[in-house]
C-alpha cells in the first residue's frame, strides 16, 4: 500500500504560498493545471503509479516476503533473516527475474488504482474545500487558511485512498499472492489466481484483508497527501526558483517515509490476511484484526509489527518520489499538448 500511490498537486489560490509570498504563481502554470482534463488526469496518475511500482518491484517483493515470514516461521529462523540473505536466496533459487514476480499484475492493479486515486483526490479536495471548510469553526477565515489546506489535503487524500483501494482490491490480493510464491507456483498467473481463489475460497476470498487495508490506506494516503502538500508549499514559498521536479522528488520521498512509518503495522496485518488459506495452507489466524495484532506481538514481539520496514523504506523513498515527479511532469506535458492542439 504503501503506498502505495500517493499524489501531490500544486497548492493554488490562497494556500500557504500565497500567505508567505507576494509573488503570484505564473499564469502559464495556472493555465496548465486548469486545462488538464479528466482523461489526461487519469492517464498521468496511472502511468506515474505503474512506472514507480516497476522501478521499485524488487524491494516491494522483499518487503512482502519479510512481512509474511512470521506466519510460518519460528522466532529463531526470523532472527537470522536479512535483506542481503533473502535477496541472495531469490537470485540463487529463482533467478534475477523473480524480483519482478507479480509485477504484471502490479501494473494491472496500479494503472486503475493510481488513476482513480489521483482523480478522486482532485475531486474530493475540491468538494472538501468548497463545502466542508466553512462548516469547521476557526478554518473559515483567511487567517486560518493554512490549517484549512492541511485539513482538505488530509481528508481528500484519505477518501481518495479508500475509493481506489476498494475499487481495485482483488488485483491487489492477487498481486500479493503471486509475489509471495517462492519455489512452488500454486498460482500460474492473474487469471488462474482469480479462478482458483473464487473456486477454493469463494468470491469473498478476493476481499480477504480489505478491512485492514481500508483502515491503513485511508490514514496512509491522507498523511502522504498532507505532508507532501505542506512540505511542497513551504519549500516553494522559501525557494520559489527551485526546479519543480526536484521539489516533487524530495517532498514525495519525505511524505512516503512519514506515512509508511505510521501505518506499516496495518500494512503487515493486511498482507497476512491476504495470504490466509493461500495455496491450500491451513489458517494461521482465527481472530479479528486486534487479535492478529496481539498474536504477532506475543509470538514475534513488538518488532514483529515492523518486519520488513527497512526494504519498505528503501522502496518508498525512490518509489514515492518517482510517482510524484512523474505525475507532476506528465500533467505539465499533457497540458502543453492540450494547449497546442
Amino acid at each position: 500500500m504503501q503506498t502505495e500511490a500517493r499524489v501531490g498537486v500544486v497548492v493554488e489560490g490562497g494556500g500557504p504560498r500565497a500567505l508567505n509570498s507576494n509573488k503570484q504563481p505564473p499564469i502559464r502554470q495556472q493555465q496548465q493545471h486548469s486545462q488538464i482534463g479528466t482523461v489526461s488526469q487519469l492517464l498521468a496518475g496511472g502511468l506515474a503509479g505503474a512506472l514507480s511500482k516497476t522501478c521499485t518491484a524488487p524491494l516491494a517483493r522483499l518487503t512482502i516476503l519479510f512481512q509474511i515470514q512470521g506466519m510460518h516461521s519460528n522466532v529463531a529462523t526470523l532472527e537470522k533473516a536479512s535483506i542481503w540473505h533473502e535477496a541472495s536466496r531469490i537470485v540463487r533459487e529463482e533467478g534475477v527475474r523473480a524480483f519482478w514476480k507479480g509485477n504484471l499484475v502490479t501494473i494491472a492493479h496500479r494503472l486503475p488504482y493510481s488513476s482513480v486515486n489521483f482523480y478522486a483526490y482532485e475531486h474530493y479536495k475540491k468538494v472538501s474545500s468548497d463545502d466542508l471548510l466553512h462548516m469547521i469553526p476557526g478554518l473559515e477565515s483567511h487567517k486560518e487558511r493554512i490549517g484549512g489546506d492541511v485539513f482538505v489535503h488530509f481528508l481528500g487524500g484519505g477518501m481518495a485512498g479508500i475509493t481506489a483501494a476498494t475499487t481495485t482490491y482483488p488485483l491487489d490480493l492477487v498481486r500479493t499472492r503471486l509475489a509471495a510464491q517462492t519455489n512452488v507456483l500454486y498460482y500460474r498467473g492473474i487469471g488462474h489466481a482469480l479462478q482458483t481463489i473464487c473456486r477454493e475460497e469463494g468470491v469473498l476470498g478476493l476481499y480477504k484483508g480489505l478491512g485492514a487495508t481500508l483502515l491503513g490506506v485511508g490514514p496512509n494516503i491522507a498523511l502522504s497527501f498532507s505532508v507532501y502538500e505542506s512540505l511542497r508549499s513551504l519549500w516553494q514559498s522559501q525557494r520559489p526558483d527551485d526546479h519543480t521536479v526536484a521539489v516533487s522528488l524530495a517532498c514525495g520521498s519525505l511524505s512516503g517515509i512519514a506515512s509508511s512509518t505510521v501505518t506499516f503495522p496495518l500494512d503487515l496485518v493486511r498482507r497476512r490476511k491476504q495470504l490466509e488459506g493461500a495455496g491450500g495452507r491451513a489458517r494461521v489466524y482465527t481472530t479479528g484484526l486486534f487479535g492478529i495484532f496481539k498474536h504477532i506481538i506475543k509470538t514475534e514481539g513488538f518488532r514483529g509489527l515492523y518486519r520488513g520496514i527497512m526494504p519498505e523504506y528503501y522502496k518508498v523513498v525512490p518509489g514515492v518520489g518517482i510517482c510524484f515527479m512523474t505525475y507532476e511532469t506528465l500533467k505539465v506535458l499533457l497540458a502543453d499538448l492540450h494547449a497546442t492542439v
